[in-house]
């Protein structure tokens, strides 16, 4: 894409995302795995609660519906006062899972719609949590977890940057 189009396509964006944090108190980005070989995963993550005083929320391997139900169910539970924190592990009614509130070490290489939103560098980046899930009572670490472990990346273990024809890194949406 030329350049024009570039900025446009950013400016639109910039006026999607602002919209919905203004309807809805969040937005949420989701991005699909960059490559077809089954080695990348989908993520999401929320642009909003960096606003409110509390990290951004960051899930990997769900598909859309999914994440965006959780996210959304998260960003509920921060805005009525609820704060999230590294270590934690949370539970639900009626679910089995468990998941691991953890911190992510380089969320400059992750949420870079967050970062355009707070006009902040990605060496300065909003702060994020990552939220692991387990399968059938496992984490990815742990045996018996039955998805390879490239589906939740471990934190810091991930980049969504990614070489274009060598001229340099863009978002993994591209």
């Amino acid at each position: 894409m030329d350049d024009v189009r570039v900025s446009q396509w950013l400016d639109q964006e910039d006026r999607r995302v602002s919209e919905y944090i203004r309807r809805y108190g969040c937005s949420l980005e989701y991005v699909m795995p960059c490559n077809g070989d089954g080695t990348s995963t989908p993520f999401c993550y929320t642009i909003g609660l960096f606003g409110l005083g509390h990290p951004e929320l960051l899930v990997f391997g769900l598909d859309q519906g999914s994440a965006s139900g959780f996210l959304n169910h998260l960003y509920t539970m921060v805005v009525k006062g609820r704060d999230l924190v590294p270590g934690e592990e949370l539970r639900f009614p009626d679910h089995e899972e468990r998941y691991l509130v953890e911190e992510v070490p380089n969320p400059g290489d992750i949420v870079f719609g967050a970062n355009r939103h707070y006009r902040r560098p990605s060496e300065v980046s909003v702060p994020v949590l990552q939220l692991t899930w387990s399968v059938g009572g496992a984490f990815p670490w742990e045996a018996g977890y039955p998805y390879p472990a490239h589906r939740q990346p471990r934190p810091g273990t991930f980049s969504a940057r990614v070489e274009v024809d060598g001229a340099g890194s863009c978002d993994c949406g591209c």
